[in-house]
């Protein structure tokens, strides 16, 4: 049980260590994930569909 004790301290002792980000932060940094990921999820999606078609017009020669 002691290690559990120690172990909790000393992660008590790390968190007061950090550096958190504002709400402001925060907001910008989810909203930039958030169009990243779509813009990324938008690139492979347009790759994806113009494979399949030229795959399709391969397969169908």
């Amino acid at each position: 049980m002691s290690r559990i004790g120690n172990y909790l301290r000393d992660t008590k002792a790390e968190m007061k260590h950090v550096s958190w980000p504002t709400q402001t932060q925060a907001i910008v940094y989810t909203v930039l994930v958030i169009v990243i990921s779509g813009v990324t999820a938008a690139f492979l999606g347009a790759f994806d569909y113009v494979f399949t078609n030229l795959l399709d017009i391969v397969i169908s020669l």
